[in-house]
């Protein structure tokens, strides 16, 4: 073999096959139902039974091996200590592009994790809590920044990490509301120190900002995926989704994006490419596909959501 040969083969990356993938959970119950799937899913995520069965069961299998092997290192770091530590929740971060399909991921994910007995206390939490309310985002003229990094009040997320963390029995999250698309005032969600906490937003995975703070966000990640795909393919699932949204989501009055509801099926599509040019390409292309050789593990989509390829890095 030559030098040249070798260094190509170097990695730090195992990369499989959705059929190798597929193969190494094979005496793993499934524990979601198509009811549970319909349930779960995004609106333009396609995610069926198969598809869980073949992707997200070896996932959840892998991460249930991970979970138990931590509690034994904590069992001879307690035992180190002579007992006077107790575990903390398994924080796993899932990170990747608007309209990637990564909610999707989370919500799935966090759901099979609850059914198996080593870990039957899962929460989620999206990082849309954190952004800086509009209001702010109009003071500091980022408005049209929304999800990039500088968007997101980070100080308060590392401060929920942190007492994730360090075991805090109780802590509060701020929430989103899609509908507003806002921040909603004075309201949260209390984490009641779970076995295991699924992190999900656009930039978990952004390393620790020069000349501020040394903690990144991934730094508490026990475990963290990047949901991948081409660029092409995800402009087309974003515009897929805008002009479905119309019916729904941008037909409620209440909607920020009301204005939106009654384009035609040109103007929609006009509008949301200028939406992805202006705001999603760039974000992504900048701030979230850099992050993506962070990940612990990568899960690469085709053209149809489908998960061909997963890439997991070596230890």
């Amino acid at each position: 073999m030559t030098t040249q040969a070798r260094d190509d083969a170097l990695t730090p990356f195992v990369e499989l096959s959705r059929a190798d993938w597929s193969r190494l959970s094979s005496t793993t119950p499934l524990p979601l139902t198509t009811a549970d799937i319909e349930r779960l899913r995004g609106l333009s995520d396609p995610i069926d039974l198969a598809e869980v069965d073949e992707v997200y069961r070896p996932l959840s299998r892998l991460l249930g091996l991970y979970v138990e092997g931590i509690a034994s290192v904590h069992q001879a770091t307690d035992t180190f200590l002579g007992g006077h530590t107790s575990r903390t929740p398994f924080v796993i971060g899932i990170a990747g592009s608007v309209a990637v399909g990564k909610s999707t991921t989370a919500r799935v994910l966090a759901e099979m994790l609850r059914r198996w007995p080593q870990t039957p206390h899962v929460e989620l939490v999206t990082t849309d809590g954190f952004l800086l309310p509009n209001a702010e985002l109009a003071r500091r003229g980022l408005m049209e920044r929304k999800g990039f990094p500088e968007s997101y009040d980070r100080r308060a997320l590392l401060r929920f990490l942190t007492a994730v963390k360090s075991g805090a029995e109780h802590v509060e999250a701020p929430v989103y509301d899609h509908l507003t698309y806002d921040v909603v005032p004075d309201a949260a969600v209390t984490i009641n120190r779970p076995d295991v906490l699924v992190v999900e937003g656009l930039n978990v995975l952004q390393p620790a900002p020069p000349g501020g703070t040394s903690l990144a966000v991934s730094d508490f990640f026990d475990f963290s995926i990047y949901v991948d795909a081409d660029t092409l393919d995800i402009e087309r699932w974003y515009v897929e989704r805008f002009l479905r949204l119309r019916q729904t989501a941008f037909a409620d009055p209440a909607s920020y994006f009301r204005r939106y509801a009654d384009l035609d099926d040109d103007d929609a599509e006009r509008t949301a490419r200028d939406i992805w040019r202006r705001i999603n390409a760039p974000n992504l292309t900048e701030n979230i596909s850099p992050t993506r050789s962070r990940a612990t593990l990568v899960m690469t989509k085709d053209s149809a959501h489908r998960i061909q390829h997963v890439l997991l890095r070596k230890l």
